[in-house]
């Protein structure tokens, strides 16, 4: 342990392994945050004009609620992240690293159809 810094040879890696994983992944929130937005703009536009009904501030609200929620979602990928680089597979991983976000991109996109569905369905009775 370097007793100046007060860091051992385990924070300088994890250091390395975290600087690695926030520059491949931060640049591709936007692709992710992008994605979700394309679906509600979608389904909205879908059920238009009822949709035009359903505008909000609560409405409005719970979208920037949601929003967030989605990027705290898409942070669990730095745990797998970090977990596969200290697990000594650090070279494949780079190689595989875009499959992990096209699913949970995708899978997100799911989520977010049917919370666009239920946000925008105005129909008789509603």
């Amino acid at each position: 342990m370097d007793t100046t810094t007060g860091t051992g040879r385990g924070w300088g890696r994890f250091g390395e392994l975290a600087s690695d994983a926030l520059r491949y992944w931060e640049p591709r929130r936007l692709i992710y945050n992008g994605v979700l937005l394309v679906v509600v703009a979608a389904e909205f536009l879908l059920r238009w004009p009822q949709s035009k009904s359903a505008l909000t501030s609560d409405l409005l609200l719970v979208c920037f609620m949601l929003a967030v929620l989605a990027n705290v979602a898409y942070c669990a990928v730095y745990a797998v992240d970090l977990f596969v680089q200290f697990s000594g597979l650090r070279s494949s991983w780079s190689r595989v690293r875009w499959a992990v976000l096209l699913v949970g991109t995708a899978f997100a996109a799911t989520i977010t159809h049917f919370f666009s569905q239920g946000l925008f369905d105005v129909g008789p009775g509603r």
